[in-house]
């Protein structure tokens, strides 16, 4: 089981660690700040740094699976290719500094808080979603049509206004209470600790409020300038919006 650091504090960039396990699939840690592939956000990259100094480049971050498939608690470190030499030096038990790329993980964090801005927006169930560092999209079932420039203009105040984005919990009993806060119709809200991760945009009134479990900013002026690129018909029911940064 790796112990995910990210959740609590999405602004930690590095952390020790433990090597527990070398599989085919990559390096799993007793404890990380990397960010598996998940909930539309990709997994992080970085470099683990080995007590001699070397360093191994991770090109992704994925959870975990049994030999059936199915999800386990590790989080896998996915090295990048032409590292064998390094790679095979490696055994359980190493000590290593586990580090994130920061600056592709703040763009993921900007775009993943602009996503819920978009929810506020457009009060509308969501059945799919991708975050990148480079564009994230957000597809909405829906028939009617949306203005690129109107939904920017909403952005760009919810920006401006700077609310606080803080991260809470709900039981699973007051979620199932209120299945409204769940806004995507794709992904489920990680159940089994009888608590699910909440993230709140705003203050006594939330603007958006629902179960989340990726990174995201503090506070919505730090998000900067994200405008929308291209809104598409992607089906009879399916609105997608792409957001883009204009910085």
């Amino acid at each position: 089981m790796t112990q995910d650091l990210f959740r609590a504090d999405a602004y930690r960039t590095e952390c020790p660690a433990t090597i527990t396990a070398l599989t085919e699939a990559g390096i799993v840690l007793d404890q990380t700040v990397f960010y598996p592939l998940g909930g539309g956000q990709a997994g992080d990259t970085g470099v683990l740094r080995l007590a001699d100094g070397q360093t191994i480049r991770i090109a992704d971050t994925r959870k975990g699976k049994d030999d059936e498939g199915l999800p386990t608690a590790d989080i896998v470190h996915v090295p990048a290719p032409g590292q064998e030499s390094v790679m095979a030096e490696l055994q359980v038990g190493n000590a290593v500094s586990a580090q994130i790329d920061w600056a592709r993980r703040h763009r993921l964090m900007r775009f993943h808080t602009t996503t819920h801005l978009l929810c506020h927006l457009v009060p509308m169930p969501v059945n799919g979603c991708s975050i990148t560092p480079d564009y994230a999209r957000l597809d909405l079932h829906m028939t009617e049509p949306l203005d690129k420039e109107a939904l920017s203009a909403g952005i760009a105040a919810l920006v401006m206004a700077a609310h606080p984005v803080k991260l809470g919990s709900v039981t699973d009993a007051e979620l199932d209470a209120n299945p409204a806060l769940v806004k995507s119709m794709s992904v489920s809200p990680p159940r089994g600790s009888g608590t699910v991760r909440t993230v709140r945009i705003g203050g006594a009134e939330p603007i958006d409020l629902q179960p989340c479990g990726g990174t995201h900013v503090a506070n919505t002026a730090e998000i900067g300038r994200v405008v929308v690129t291209k809104i598409e018909k992607k089906s009879a029911t399916t609105r997608r919006v792409v957001l883009g940064f204009a910085d």
